[in-house]
């Protein structure tokens, strides 16, 4: 049986990670490599503050992570993070073959990360760009004349 390309989201307790996310990732690589899986990538995506409370927490540090493994070691892999408590949440996605090289190419590329890094800066006119790099379009400015 061949392995198969994972997606792996956690979302991890930052009073837990403190961070200190060298280590979170050790911990995560260590859960997966103990059941025979091939961490490809794995990188922080986001910390932002969560929709609802999970187990008392507010914040959370979503890392995502790819990996190779076959498809019998899953069920191990969800029960060792279901019992570590750095893990709040975690979604195991299979990756399409035809889809594994763009995945991990645009995972692994340093643009990756930049774009979780874009910081609101006044732009021409001094309205701040929107998350897409357009401007908020004619009725923001409509407000802005009327004030």
């Amino acid at each position: 049986m061949a392995a198969k390309v994972y997606e792996c989201m956690f979302v991890l307790d930052t009073s837990k990670v403190a961070g200190d996310v060298p280590a979170a990732d050790k911990a995560l690589r260590g859960i997966l490599e103990k059941h025979n899986a091939e961490v490809l990538v794995s990188r922080p995506w986001d910390e932002r503050r969560l929709t609802y409370p999970i187990r008392n927490q507010k914040k959370g540090l979503y890392y995502l992570t790819y990996f190779s493994s076959e498809g019998k070691n899953l069920a191990e892999i969800e029960h060792d993070c279901a019992l570590n408590e750095m893990i709040l949440r975690m979604m195991v996605l299979r990756i399409d073959p035809k889809l594994v090289d763009t995945m991990l190419s645009i995972a692994k590329g340093e643009h990756a990360v930049a774009l979780h890094n874009i910081q609101e800066e006044p732009g021409e006119g001094g309205m701040a760009p929107s998350i897409n790099g357009m401007d908020e379009g004619p009725r923001r400015k409509k407000a802005e004349a009327r004030e």
